[in-house]
């Protein structure tokens, strides 16, 4: 548990703003070039070998529309209220951030390799790391015995809207929703004692492993 103001919610909105600030402020598309992720940079057959923006992504938007930042930072302050608290800090922040890594392992699964010759089109956005959120608050909320209704008709909802709206990685939403579920599962069902929070910590640590295992056999499938 986790007391007084959620700091880790408040500096991570606070890193998305700053990073959105230098989309605007470094000349070209410096930022993103160096930070948003496609297939292709983790591919070393293509000559690419980055993981890293699997998670560097999720802190960077869309600079042609502030709403994307907005609405994302506004779902990640009022879950992150409610979440915080209950994870407490250090799990809240591992929580969102493997669920963002989640987001970018499902982008890779339900899309081909890069082609050379195609359009590089990058992913960015903190959705996959929020979807991440709601998947661990439906399985806390489940866990103490409390309504999931609400939760599930708002999943469905940004569920739908990945699937209409163009330009939307609905594979990074579901990629996220189910990673901060495992996250949530091993926090909330892992047995009480004196070993609890390193049993925790190496829960975390094995959904970690399985996302960078299942990366390596995509990569390796081509």
């Amino acid at each position: 548990m986790a007391t007084g103001r959620p700091l880790v919610t408040i500096g991570l909105i606070a890193l998305c703003a700053v990073v959105y600030v230098l989309q605007w402020v470094i000349p070209g598309q410096a930022v993103y070039e160096q930070f948003a992720y496609n297939n292709f940079f983790i591919s070393p057959a293509l000559g690419a070998f980055e993981p890293w923006r699997m998670l560097t992504a999720a802190f960077l938007h869309s600079p042609d529309s502030i709403l994307h930042i907005v609405l994302n930072m506004y779902t990640l302050w009022i879950f992150g209220q409610a979440l915080e608290p209950l994870l407490g800090r250090a799990r809240f922040l591992a929580v969102y951030l493997i669920s963002a890594i989640g987001g970018s392992v499902g982008y890779l699964l339900l899309n081909p390799i890069f082609v050379p010759g195609q359009q590089l089109s990058g992913l960015v956005g903190a959705s996959g790391a929020i979807f991440g959120l709601f998947g661990a608050m439906l399985l806390v909320q489940r866990h103490r015995g409390g309504d999931t209704r609400q939760l599930w008709v708002l999943i469905a909802i940004n569920g739908v809207i990945g699937f209409l709206i163009p330009q939307i990685a609905w594979q990074a939403h579901l990629g996220g929703l189910i990673t901060g579920g495992l996250c949530a599962a091993v926090i909330a069902y892992t047995p009480r004692g004196p070993r609890q929070a390193l049993l925790q910590a190496g829960g975390l640590a094995c959904v970690l492993a399985l996302l960078l295992a299942v990366t390596w056999i995509r990569v390796a499938a081509g």
